[in-house]
């Protein structure tokens, strides 16, 4: 039997795909391309609101993998208790890591050189020099040291920081040294210039950023946030904020997307950028080739990549 692939990015302008299955095309309209019940592969469509993409889940009774096109799968993670033992959900490694740690560095230097002020200044033509921080001589401290939290660093190096400290949720040694545990952050927080969140958002990690985090932060330091929004307690932070002890640039907030009136987004300090990680340029050719080497290896019967969790039936839960 032929199995059915749903791809949100048509068939046809995906060079590379094998040959075999029945290719779909569904990016999260109100109809489907056909019964879900014979879905074998799903792609999850990309920058949809999670109901959409967890809608046809239900349903999906013979589906083996389930491929996310995003870094992160918690939009998606909370429906698979209902599929069947055994599917595995991929995430998108290597699709997003360029983009989003440029936008990380992207953030730091703006927020650290007053960017937002000289935009305000140009709206209203002043001239508003003076001295702001730089990156350089500054201690950066990466808060989840995946694949995201490595290229942020890559592109940290010519920067000239005086030092580089790496976190996540366990101790481990890499090439360019020590990788702390999430335990170690009350030690390492307050030596920090700017911390810059990449982590994933799992139930470790919610509102792992709160009022105890945020204190042991240094008068003046930056928080940066590409990671995702509940990963920070929004209530806390806008204290700290508002008090102007620390500033904040963000990627990604809690709620998303930020409502109008929603104090954040003018509280001082802060920059904001409406979770622009990544969809750049170079999302879509990186995302296809993620599909045909996912898909080929799908065909030959062959253990996908990148999977973060099988699951393990109605009556389970997802495992790691």
């Amino acid at each position: 039997m032929t199995p059915d692939v749903w791809l949100p990015i048509p068939a046809e302008t995906i060079e590379g795909l094998p040959e075999g299955p029945r290719y779909l095309h569904w990016d999260g309209q109100d109809a489907f391309p056909a019964d879900p019940a014979e879905c074998a592969f799903y792609v999850v469509p990309y920058m949809r609101p999670p109901e959409v993409s967890i809608r046809p889940l239900a349903a999906m009774t013979s589906v083996r993998v389930v491929q996310t096109l995003s870094a992160g799968i918690d939009h998606v993670a909370p429906a698979l208790g209902a599929l069947p033992a055994g599917v595995r959900l991929c995430n998108a490694k290597g699709v997003h890591e360029a983009s989003t740690a440029e936008l990380a560095l992207t953030l730091t230097l703006a927020s650290l050189r007053g960017v937002p002020g000289y935009v305000r200044g140009q709206d209203r033509e002043e001239w508003r020099s003076g001295f702001r921080p730089a990156l350089a001589d500054r201690s950066v401290l990466i808060v989840g040291y995946g694949s995201i939290g490595a290229a942020i660093e890559d592109r940290l190096t010519p920067f000239e920081c005086t030092r580089v400290v790496r976190v996540a949720r366990s101790a481990r040694t890499t090439e360019r040294g020590a990788v702390h545990a999430f335990t170690e952050l009350p030690e390492l927080l307050p030596d920090a210039d700017v911390v810059i969140l990449s982590t994933p958002l799992t139930e470790g990690t919610k509102g792992l950023v709160g009022a105890e985090f945020l204190a042991r932060m240094k008068d003046g330091a930056l928080l940066v946030n590409v990671a995702r929004g509940a990963v920070v307690d929004t209530k806390a932070l806008l204290a700290e904020l508002e008090s102007g002890r620390i500033e904040a640039a963000l990627d990604v907030t809690d709620p998303e997307p930020l409502p109008a009136g929603h104090p954040l987004w003018h509280a001082p300090g802060v920059l904001i950028s409406p979770h622009v990680g990544g969809p750049t340029s170079a999302f879509l050719p990186r995302a296809k080739r993620l599909l045909v080497g996912q898909l080929t290896r799908f065909v030959a019967g062959e253990e996908p990549r990148n999977v973060v969790l099988t699951t393990e039936g109605p009556t389970g839960s997802p495992a790691a």
